[in-house]
C-alpha cells in the first residue's frame, strides 16, 4: 500500500521504452521518441508541455536501446564548444538550454516490455507517495493551451486524478481506451464510471478516447499491482484507471488544442506538415511549395 503524500504535482513519467517498430527501419538504431518534428525530437515538445506545465522532476521509463533519449538531454560541452568556435552561439546556447538547471532529469529502467501500465509502475520507486503526471511523447500536442498544464491545474484544485480525452471516429475506437461519461459539469470536466481499452465500434461506451496525457495520486500503483494481464497480454493502464473511475476518483478533461497520433506514420506526416505551415521561418515557403504540388495534381 502507498502512502500518500498530498502535494502539488511536480513530477512527470514519460513511458519511453517502446521498440517503434511501426517506424522500422527509422527506429532500427535510434528511439522513436527521437523522431523529429522538422529539426526538434518528439520527446522535446513532452519534456517542453511538462515544463510549461510547472513540472520540474522528469522521470523516464528507458529500455536496452534508449541510450540516446539520455545523451539528448545531457550536456555535450564538446559539441557547444565547436559550435561556438565556428561562429553558432545561439545554436550552441540552444543545445545547452534543452534542460534548464532547475530540471532534474532521472531514468529508470523497464526490464522487460510488459505494457504501459507496467511502464509507469516501473516509476514508482521515484515518486514514491506523490501525485505526478504521465506523457506519452508520440501523442504530440500544439497550440497555446497544451493539456498536461490543464490535468496539474486541476489536480492543484482538487486533489482528484485526472486524464485528457478528445472525440474521435467510431471507426477509430478500437485504437484507444474509451470512457463511458457521466456527464460534464460548468467546469468542462466530464465524469466518467468506466473506461475500455480498444472496443469495437458497436460495444464502444462512447466515442471519447483517452489520449496520453495522465495526472495521477500516487494510488494509481496500488491498482496497477492489483491488475492482472489484459489486452494483448500486457498491463494495461487503461485496466488500473477503470478500477479507480468505479471509485468515483478520477475526471476526464476534453483537450482544446490540435492533436497528432506520432505513433502512426501518416500522424507523423501530419505533425511534420502542421508544425512546416505554423512556424514563422518555415511557413511561407511551406505554404508555396503544398501549393505548387496540389496544383499538379
Amino acid at each position: 500500500m502507498i502512502e500518500i503524500v498530498e502535494l502539488n504535482v511536480r513530477k512527470a513519467v514519460f513511458p519511453v521504452a517502446g521498440m517503434g517498430t511501426r517506424f522500422l527501419p527509422a527506429t532500427k538504431a535510434m528511439p522513436k521518441e527521437l523522431l523529429p518534428i522538422i529539426d526538434k525530437p518528439l520527446i522535446q515538445f513532452a519534456v517542453e508541455e511538462a515544463i510549461e506545465a510547472g513540472l520540474t522532476e522528469l522521470v523516464f521509463v528507458t529500455g536496452r536501446t534508449k541510450r540516446a533519449i539520455e545523451d539528448h538531454f545531457d550536456h555535450n560541452p564538446e559539441l557547444e564548444a565547436l559550435l561556438k568556435e565556428h561562429g553558432k552561439v545561439d545554436l550552441a546556447d540552444q543545445i545547452r538550454d534543452i534542460i534548464a538547471p532547475n530540471i532534474h532529469c532521472i531514468f529508470v529502467r523497464q526490464p522487460e516490455a510488459l505494457g504501459l501500465g507496467h511502464a509507469v509502475l516501473c516509476a514508482q520507486p521515484v515518486v514514491g507517495g506523490e501525485p505526478f503526471a504521465v506523457i506519452l511523447p508520440d501523442e504530440f500536442m500544439t497550440g497555446a493551451a497544451k493539456p498536461t498544464a490543464s490535468l496539474v491545474q486541476h489536480f492543484n484544485a482538487t486533489g482528484e486524478s485526472a486524464i485528457s480525452v478528445m472525440p474521435v471516429e467510431y471507426e477509430d475506437v478500437s485504437k484507444y481506451g474509451i470512457i463511458a461519461p457521466d456527464g460534464l459539469d460548468h467546469h468542462q470536466v466530464t465524469r466518467f464510471s468506466s473506461i475500455v481499452e480498444k472496443p469495437t465500434p458497436d460495444t464502444a461506451p462512447s466515442n471519447l478516447a483517452a489520449v496520453g496525457r495522465y495526472v495521477f495520486s500516487a494510488d494509481i500503483f496500488d491498482y496497477l499491482c492489483s491488475i492482472p494481464r489484459g489486452v494483448g497480454g500486457e498491463y494495461q493502464l487503461t485496466d488500473a484507471i477503470n478500477q479507480k473511475a468505479k471509485q468515483n476518483q478520477i475526471a476526464a478533461i476534453p483537450i482544446s488544442c490540435d492533436r497528432y497520433d506520432c505513433g502512426s506514420k501518416f500522424g507523423y506526416f501530419q505533425a511534420i506538415v502542421n508544425q512546416a505551415l505554423e512556424r514563422p521561418d518555415f511557413r511561407d515557403n511551406a505554404r508555396e511549395f503544398l501549393a505548387a504540388k496540389l496544383s499538379m495534381r
